[in-house]
């Protein structure tokens, strides 16, 4: 007897062997067969989906869920455009702070909304001297007051208040960790929100340690989750590089640094497991960070690496010794040409065909360093609703020869390259289908078009937030497809997104969120 079937439903496996069915049977939380196979079977629930449309869960392959959960419960700036209002949100924060050395946290700042950064002054004079951090949108930069620049080294860098990158990093690891307890109630509501958006897994960019690490334990928290039953989605984490330390390992295992107990990619479960490490190489766009090869359009830098390019090669490359698969964040294309230079010279000292690398973002990607991730077999992780809400912008930064290379997505598919998608989520909207219609018509919300040749059809961007997005995982044996054998884990969708209007893509229902045959949203009732 089955558990659970699926009828009168337009289910869109993403399975070339069997495209469309009608009927789906789930049984202890796996697909078992389709139409015919499952149609006269009896079963403990039948779900009559009168018409609707049935996709497999989307994979969210970029997400910051402890950030995002975070961001929800602090005061924020945005969308304040002038700076007396930003000021205004910053004095009432710290007037709620008790102890003079307490920290006050302010999330939503974007630099660009004011024309300007804030000044340390600025903060100092509405701070009543507690220490103000005010983070911004991008997670590459923020600004802090006086009280904070006080105790950071003097060798810091800054810019009268405003840290970028390692500097940002040295400021946020003079606070004490965030508890388990914290992170746990954080990740389990940016879980839902995904959820919300018929996103059933996703990849964790970085745990630990980096630009956005939140604790040395942070692991635990997710474990935490789910020995309660609290872990809303099937989870897996990337470590981040700098979490690798030396090890006394044996000389045969050619393994320069590693995790503690020699832990690499694919430990854990179905539903918690240790994925990518992850590996900054630059920083972003919107902090003006990103590492170009030439100047930002009207400006005389080119943005920044995270560290000397020969230590950054060098942790990609004991990365890939040492057994993990890479997730290398790349944005600007200074930086993806450190990091492709760097996994050249990893699979020529130890050859791993299936290791799976990718690079995160490819936020410009020259026409020569496409042929480079095909040879390389690395997948291009990339974020549509980064155009989609900042495209105005970005293309004004790059100008008009660069615009057309951001976030590609024909050339990478025409080149042969796993085109995955992805929302690094809080940083800008979260919803697949949003993202989706973007990469079909390539236009921000303004209505620029954004690189219109890059466009693709909405079979291949469905693929990116499935097919592509298990691969990525190396979940393609589990996810990505609904076939028999797999997890039952789908989305029912108001409309089919191959019939409706471009335009209308991203305003698609979540009728519903299937994790393990069960329901997991209190949507629209079935």
């Amino acid at each position: 007897m089955l558990c659970t079937r699926l009828t009168n439903a337009h289910i869109i496996t993403m399975d070339p062997d069997h495209p469309v069915a009608r009927d789906l049977g789930i049984w202890r939380g796996r697909i078992v067969g389709l139409d015919g196979a499952v149609t006269s079977l009896p079963a403990r629930e039948v779900i009559d989906l009168q018409g609707a449309t049935v996709l497999p869960g989307f994979i969210d392959s970029h997400v910051h869920l402890a950030w995002t959960g975070l961001k929800a419960s602090t005061p924020s700036v945005a969308p304040c455009e002038r700076v007396e209002d930003v000021l205004a949100v910053v004095e009432e924060a710290a007037a709620l702070k008790h102890s003079a050395g307490a920290w006050v946290d302010i999330g939503g700042y974007d630099q660009r909304a004011l024309g300007r950064h804030l000044t340390a002054a600025e903060l100092d004079r509405v701070g009543h001297g507690r220490k103000v951090f005010l983070m911004h949108d991008s997670g590459h930069a923020c600004v802090v007051n006086s009280a904070v620049l006080e105790l950071l080294p003097a060798d810091v860098p800054h810019q009268d208040g405003f840290l970028a990158e390692s500097a940002m990093t040295a400021a946020r690891r003079l606070r004490l960790p965030y508890s388990q307890a914290e992170l746990a109630d954080a990740i389990e509501y940016a879980g839902r929100l995904c959820l919300a958006e018929g996103v059933t897994a996703c990849a964790e960019a970085g745990i630990g340690g980096g630009l956005l690490g939140h604790s040395p334990v942070e692991l635990g928290a997710y474990q935490l989750l789910r020995d309660q039953g609290r872990l809303p989605l099937r989870v897996q984490l990337m470590a981040a590089g700098d979490t690798l330390r030396p090890l006394a390992a044996h000389q045969e295992d050619g393994i320069p640094r590693a995790l503690d107990l020699g832990m690499r990619t694919g430990f854990g479960d179905d539903w918690l497991s240790v994925g990518a490490l992850k590996i900054y190489t630059d920083g972003g766009m919107m902090a003006r960070t990103a590492a170009l090869t030439e100047p930002y359009e009207g400006m005389t830098h080119t943005g920044q690496l995270q560290d000397d390019p020969e230590l950054l090669a060098d942790l990609i490359v004991d990365g890939h010794l040492a057994g993990w698969q890479l997730a290398v964040h790349a944005i600007g294309d200074r930086a993806a040409d450190l990091a492709l230079d760097a996994l050249e010279r990893a699979q020529r000292l130890r050859p791993r065909p299936g290791a799976r690398h990718r690079i995160e973002h490819a936020g410009l990607t020259r026409p020569d360093q496409l042929p480079r991730f095909a040879r390389l077999d690395v997948s291009a992780v990339v974020q549509p609703n980064f155009l989609r809400c900042f495209g105005d912008d970005y293309a004004a930064i790059m100008g008009e020869e660069r615009a057309p290379w951001m976030y590609r997505g024909r050339a990478f598919l025409d080149h042969g390259v796993t085109l995955v998608g992805s929302s690094d989520r809080p940083v800008t909207d979260g919803s697949p289908l949003r993202a989706v219609q973007f990469m079909v018509e390539r236009a921000s919300l303004s209505g620029q078009a954004i690189g219109p040749d890059e466009a693709i059809t909405v079979d291949e961007a469905l693929r990116a937030y499935t097919v592509a997005g298990a691969y990525a995982s190396h979940w393609d044996d589990s996810a990505g497809t609904l076939t028999p054998g797999k997890r039952a884990d789908l989305v029912v969708l108001g409309d089919d997104p191959r019939r409706v209007g471009t335009p209308r893509i991203g305003d698609i229902e979540i009728v519903a969120t299937f994790v393990d045959g069960r329901e997991a949203t209190e949507g629209k009732k079935l």
